[in-house]
C-alpha cells in the first residue's frame, strides 16, 4: 500500500483536526486558507484514503474512575503464526487492554492496561491476562506519572 502524497494544505488539515476534531469546516477552512468546499473535499479525501480513521474524543482516565495504568510485558510459548493469533484475538475481546503491540526484543507483546486501582489490576492480571493462552511470562511496570501521554501524531512534510 503506497502512502498518500501529503501537500502542505493536508498537513495542516492534519494537524488541527488532531488537536480540534469538532472544529467547524468553515473554521477549518479559513485557518487552512481555503475555501469551505475545496476544504470540505479535501478532509473527505483524506478520511477515504484512511488517513483518517476517525474522530475521537479524549477522556481523562482518572475521571471516569481508571486510576492505574500498567504495561505489560507478555513472552509467549510457542512463536508460530497460529499461537500467536489465537493471542492477539483474545486481547482484543479486553476492555481493560486498551492498546497492544507485537514488539522485537525479549518480549513478544507490549499491552496497556487501565484499572480503576491496584487490587483491581492484580484481579484483571491474575484471572484474565494469565489465563491468555501461550503465555510464557509477563511483566507489569506500573505508570507513576503521566509526562506526555500520547495526543497526536506528528505530521511529515511532504517528501521532496
Amino acid at each position: 500500500m503506497s502512502e498518500p502524497d501529503l501537500t502542505p494544505t493536508d498537513i495542516a488539515l492534519l494537524t488541527l483536526l488532531q488537536k480540534d476534531a469538532r472544529m467547524t469546516n468553515q473554521t477549518l477552512a479559513e485557518a487552512v486558507n481555503l475555501s469551505a468546499s475545496p476544504c470540505w473535499r479535501k478532509v473527505r479525501k483524506l478520511e477515504e484514503e484512511k488517513v483518517i480513521q476517525g474522530y475521537h474524543a479524549a477522556l481523562d482516565r482518572r475521571k471516569i474512575g481508571l486510576g492505574v495504568m500498567v504495561f505489560v510485558r507478555v513472552s509467549i510459548d510457542s512463536h508460530s503464526e497460529a499461537q500467536a493469533r489465537k493471542f492477539e484475538q483474545e486481547v482484543l475481546e479486553l476492555e481493560n487492554v486498551v492498546a497492544c503491540y507485537s514488539i522485537g526484543g525479549d518480549a513478544d507483546f507490549l499491552l496497556q492496561v487501565v484499572a480503576q486501582n491496584l487490587d483491581a489490576y492484580s484481579d484483571f492480571a491474575m484471572s484474565v491476562l494469565r489465563r491468555l493462552p501461550g503465555i510464557k511470562a509477563m511483566q507489569s511496570m506500573f505508570v507513576l506519572k503521566e509526562i506526555k501521554p500520547f495526543t497526536t501524531l506528528p505530521v511529515a512534510s511532504p517528501r521532496r
